[in-house]
């Protein structure tokens, strides 16, 4: 393949400058220069005070909506159109958002450090070994994956009050003796901070403008959420519509899920499929379709309290709740399955190369699954699992129910 060279005829009408607490003084010349010649300055009403003397032409603070802002960026293409971010734009920051539409031969960007940047050296972390989330406008529920002891972890949160939330359920969870830095407007003249533990934080007037730094520490009785497939039973809600973990792990084995993939959980049950899927990487999706009204609101429950609070719930039954669904790149069938229509739905829903995994434990779905495997081929595997078990004073095995399962690749 030929190497491709940038062309530099192309226009570049769109600069995103990053900026930071110190301003106009935190720039650099090309910068300045490209703030003050821009026909049109974007950005929030905070940062356009921040270069107030620099600006020439018209200033445009955020509109509400966000996304009202794009496309008024968007409708100025060609003409010289600047456009104000927080730090580094590609990092959590309206950058990524202007990429989406914008091509990049188009844009010139020119970044401050990321506010993980400065509270990395502001404590000497090694950002390469520091877990860094953003809960700016998000579930904190993000950070319960990232909670093991002596990880270190740095947070962007929302506002003045998020420090003081995550302290809560960082208490709540059993992770009260978590060390808590919290950083305030770095890089800018109030930069302040503050060291305290979760349990004893009490910290208040905070600067909205913050990053949390968390030095995970707990107790006995902590919520982990391990690194392995087939996480205990005990840390998900169930009404006994649970695949066992030792199921569950094979399943997530067989579904094989790869960065950035979508997967059907048809039958959500607990939701441990769908929701284990979400946990291999943040950039994993999901959709668990359930028919049980108060199944489907535990499977939210249970994605929460996971920390996958991105995890999507259609409340119906197969094959109908599948209609207008995003295409998916992996099926899990655990529930339903021998419904009339619904395997061939499935089957019929997945682009080549996407990947089926159907479990069986009655003998109707289990016949299915023969039936499809003799017709279409794939995998089949029959799981048991015995666990000891009191009898009497000693012991002994007690077998789970068989577990049948029928793992596809579609051509």
């Amino acid at each position: 393949m030929p190497a491709e060279r940038e062309n530099s005829a192309v226009a570049r009408w769109l600069t995103i400058v990053g900026i930071g607490e110190d301003g106009v003084e935190g720039l650099g010349d090309e910068a300045k220069r490209c703030i003050a010649t821009a026909e049109v300055v974007f950005g929030g009403k905070r940062h356009l005070a921040l270069v107030d003397g620099l600006v020439t032409g018209t200033a445009e603070p955020w509109p509400t909506p966000f996304d009202a802002g794009m496309r008024a960026v968007l409708a100025l293409s060609g003409r010289s159109v600047c456009v104000l971010a927080s730090g580094d734009p590609f990092c959590h920051g309206v950058g990524t958002t202007l990429a989406r539409h914008v091509p990049v031969a188009e844009m010139r960007v020119l970044p401050a450090p990321s506010a993980f940047s400065l509270a990395a050296s502001r404590l000497g972390w090694a950002l390469p070994d520091t877990e860094t989330v953003s809960l700016h406008g998000k579930p904190i529920d993000l950070i319960r994956p990232l909670l093991h002891p002596k990880a270190r972890v740095l947070a962007l949160t929302s506002d003045a009050d998020g420090p003081a939330a995550v302290a809560k359920l960082l208490r709540e969870l059993g992770f009260g003796p978590s060390r808590l830095t919290v950083l305030e407007a770095l890089g800018g003249t109030s930069e302040r901070l503050t060291t305290t533990t979760a349990d004893a934080f009490a910290l208040e007037n905070l600067n909205p403008l913050n990053v949390l730094a968390v030095e995970v520490e707990s107790n006995s009785e902590a919520r982990i959420l391990p690194l392995a497939t087939g996480i205990p039973d005990e840390l998900f809600e169930n009404d006994g519509q649970l695949t066992k973990r030792e199921i569950r792990a094979v399943t997530l084995s067989s579904l094989a899920p790869r960065r950035g993939e979508l997967l059907w959980d048809i039958g959500g049950g607990s939701g441990s499929i769908s929701i284990e899927w979400m946990l291999r990487d943040p950039s994993m999706r999901a959709i668990a379709i359930e028919a049980n009204s108060e199944r489907a609101a535990r499977i939210g429950r249970n994605a929460s309290a996971c920390g996958v609070p991105g995890l999507t719930v259609v409340e119906g039954r197969a094959p109908e709740a599948l209609s207008g669904l995003p295409t998916p790149d992996a099926i899990f069938v655990g529930g339903g399955g021998s419904e009339p229509g619904v395997m061939d739905a499935a089957i019929a829903a997945l682009p080549s190369g996407g990947r089926l995994v159907a479990n069986a434990v009655t003998l109707e779905m289990e016949t299915l699954l023969l039936s499809l495997q003799a017709r279409l081929g794939g995998e089949l595997i029959r799981l048991s699992v015995s666990r000891a078990v009191p009898v009497g004073t000693m012991q002994g095995w007690r077998p789970a129910m068989p577990v049948t399962q029928w793992s596809w690749v579609k051509p």
